[in-house]
């Protein structure tokens, strides 16, 4: 069966660090609080619509190891609002204009430095 799309992305680390993903991600990219199962682990679900798309763990310890994410991508518009949000939070990108399709796509960095990938239709 081939992959049909990106299910969810986990972020595990200290409380402090996950509370700044938790806050990036919803205040800046729009997702939303949901439910989340019972676990042993404390954390959040943040959903786009109904599909739980990034799992914040918290992991004891201060430090969360290098990782082997190397990004992830979410499917996105209003790529002005965006791009004046960014600025006026003082946050980093980079703009690539996907010359061969009528896509924009900006790339930029969430607290823990997980790399991300909006794509802009």
């Amino acid at each position: 069966m081939p992959v049909l799309g990106l299910d969810h992305v986990n972020i595990a680390g200290s409380h402090e660090l996950i509370e700044r993903c938790r806050a990036f991600y919803v205040g800046i990219l729009g997702l939303t609080d949901g439910d989340r199962p019972s676990f042993r682990s404390r954390g959040y679900w943040l959903y786009a619509g109904n599909q739980p798309v990034v799992h914040l763990t918290v992991r004891a310890g201060d430090t969360i190891g290098k990782s082997a994410l190397d990004h992830f991508a979410f499917t996105c518009e209003g790529l002005d609002a965006m791009m004046a949000l960014l600025r006026e939070r003082d946050i980093p990108f980079t703009i690539d204009p996907a010359r061969d399709s009528k896509k924009a796509q900006l790339f930029l960095e969430d607290p823990a430095g997980v790399s991300l990938e909006l794509n802009f239709l």
